[in-house]
């Protein structure tokens, strides 16, 4: 009887917390995250208040200099012109993948994925080809009629959107159809059968269900695209400079590195609001 007593006090000790051994799994990956990205990226940071010296003199620089305002306006709007043109291109192609046939739907995916497999300035050089005044795109619209001379399609706005856009489309394309995928068609046969037309039915049961992807990509697209450089950059002209061309002038021409993490300090809160912002319009039920 003792022995069991004893036994039985032992067992309503507090047991010391354990701790999973696959946790540790993470550490290696944990470890070089925070030497080869956490630590770079908050350093870098923290030279826009201590270099050269510690104060805001480099905010203050941004609000004084208007070049960075120009910058800051043409990154928003080129941002928000390629996210337009991927919703309005991506969610047809979207649909027809979440609807088409199992041997379809793998060929399309396929074709959306295989711009994964080129380098991104492979791609963009590619458009340099392309675009330019006695290029493909020029030679066949000279060659139909339907134009008189080649137009300017590249070293402006109208290269650098379509550049973007052809590179970000699939960033746009993958969450809708993940989303889409998962609409029950009985939802819109219902409305069908309770005597909504085609047009209605999408606009106030099928697009409403599709909101969630329509946000997820728009948010990638928008995001992805504030911080753009290499493409502005080849084919954009001296009137299309971006945010992160700025920083890298800032840093490789000028040494300005307090300057510079100014510029990607107000890019990163910027780019959290949007985020937050797009989080919150997601969880809130409707």
């Amino acid at each position: 009887m003792a022995a069991s007593a004893a036994m039985q006090s032992r067992s309503q000790l507090p047991r010391s917390p354990t701790i999973d051994v696959r946790s540790w799994l993470v550490v290696p990956a944990a470890a070089v995250l925070i030497i080869a990205f956490i630590y770079p990226v908050f350093h870098f940071l923290l030279r826009s208040f201590s270099d050269p010296v510690w104060g805001l003199q480099n905010f203050r620089a941004l609000i004084d200099q208007p070049i960075f305002a120009r910058a800051l306006a043409n990154t928003v709007v080129v941002s928000g012109t390629v996210t337009l043109f991927c919703v309005i291109l991506g969610y047809p192609l979207a649909y027809t993948i979440a609807n088409a046939g199992p041997r379809l739907r793998r060929l399309l995916v396929f074709a959306v994925l295989v711009p994964f497999w080129s380098s991104l300035l492979v791609r963009t050089f590619a458009w340099m080809v392309l675009l330019q005044q006695n290029g493909l795109i020029n030679h066949v619209l000279l060659n139909l009629g339907l134009i008189d001379a080649p137009l300017s399609l590249i070293y402006n706005r109208v290269g650098v959107v379509i550049g973007m856009v052809h590179i970000l489309l699939p960033f746009m394309i993958l969450p809708l159809y993940s989303v889409l995928l998962r609409i029950d068609p009985s939802y819109t046969s219902a409305a069908a059968s309770l005597g909504a037309p085609p047009v209605s039915s999408f606009l106030r049961v099928y697009l409403p269900l599709s909101l969630p992807g329509v946000l997820t990509g728009t948010m990638l697209v928008f995001v992805i695209g504030l911080g753009y450089f290499i493409t502005p950059a080849l084919l954009g002209g001296p009137g299309d400079t971006m945010i992160a061309q700025i920083i890298a002038m800032e840093v490789s021409d000028f040494g300005r590195w307090g300057l510079a993490g100014a510029v990607a300090l107000v890019l990163l809160l910027g780019t959290s609001v949007i985020f937050m912002l797009v989080q919150r319009s997601l969880t809130t039920p409707r």
